[in-house]
């Protein structure tokens, strides 16, 4: 399953990073792809994820889930 997301407030490489290693350690995440131009976030999971579950994984990494595209 493949969901794509908007997070505000990245703007580098480390962002993408945070925001990968958060949300791959999702139980069933199997990929994360950040494009940073457009603040999307692919996420392809085993099992679909709430959005309570995406949030608090954006939020821990210090940034802000805009919603889903």
């Amino acid at each position: 399953m493949e969901t794509v997301y908007l997070v505000e407030g990245m703007t580098c490489g480390h962002c993408a990073g945070s925001v990968t290693q958060e949300l791959t350690a999702l139980p069933g995440v199997e990929s994360v792809d950040v494009a940073l131009d457009t603040g999307r976030v692919t996420v392809t999971s085993a099992a679909a994820l709430t959005e309570a579950q995406v949030r608090d994984a954006v939020d821990e990494a210090g940034y802000q889930l805009a919603g889903v595209a």
